[in-house]
């Protein structure tokens, strides 16, 4: 059986594309190095790692220090991911995560996702009709959003049941704060009045926080 010796051309293929894989390394490095310095010069999430680092050192002055510090520079950097509220019996939990893969922080670009699970503990039926957004970027530009029902839906909840969706929110900054409500009414009675059920404040944070467990 006779040997096939490299040809020209596939030595001139075989060159190119460890050219191209060494580029794509050198790429990944540059964007993992400008990430990483992103992240250790933005004062928000600096002081953020700062704080936790203090309180796992027991450093508790150190840690209202900086707490402080956050306090006055971004108020929602301090509010967990999740938030949960009760109106009038009907309770709607929030839990937020960071998405990497669709955010591109070198060119200001954060996308956030978020599951929200509706359960009506009342005695009464009810209807989503509305809702209503309000987002804060870390530079505290608000945005007001309001839409029909929730991901195409105006689902009907019936007691001791519940409704769960996801949705997102794309963010100019890393850290901000979501809050709202829904515009509901109950559906055993013609003519019922509407009432609006909160929805309560939680962050977007690519940091995220110490409470990882999904709704």
């Amino acid at each position: 059986m006779r040997k096939l010796l490299p040809t020209n051309a596939n030595l001139r293929c075989s060159a190119t594309i460890s050219c191209n894989l060494l580029q794509d390394y050198k790429e990944a490095a540059r964007l993992r190095d400008s990430l990483r310095l992103f992240e250790e010069e933005e004062p928000v999430l600096r002081l953020r790692r700062s704080l936790k680092k203090a309180v796992e050192e027991e450093r508790f002055a150190d840690a209202a220090k900086y707490r402080d510090e956050l306090m006055i520079l971004a108020p929602h950097s301090l509010l967990k991911c999740s938030s949960d509220a009760t109106t009038l019996g009907i309770r709607v939990q929030v839990r937020s995560v960071y998405i990497e893969s669709r955010s591109q922080p070198l060119k200001g670009k954060f996308f956030f996702a978020y599951r929200i699970r509706i359960t009506n503990n009342s005695q009464r039926a009810v209807q989503l009709l509305r809702r209503h957004w309000i987002v804060t970027d870390a530079n505290g530009r608000t945005e007001n959003v309001w839409g029909v029902g929730v991901v195409g839906e105006q689902p009907v909840i019936f007691p001791k049941t519940g409704f769960e969706y996801s949705s997102a929110c794309p963010l100019n900054t890393p850290n901000g704060r979501m809050e709202g409500d829904f515009e509901m009414k109950h559906i055993d009675k013609v003519g019922s009045s509407t009432f609006n059920i909160a929805i309560a404040p939680f962050s977007l944070s690519i940091l995220g926080d110490d409470n990882d467990a999904p709704l």
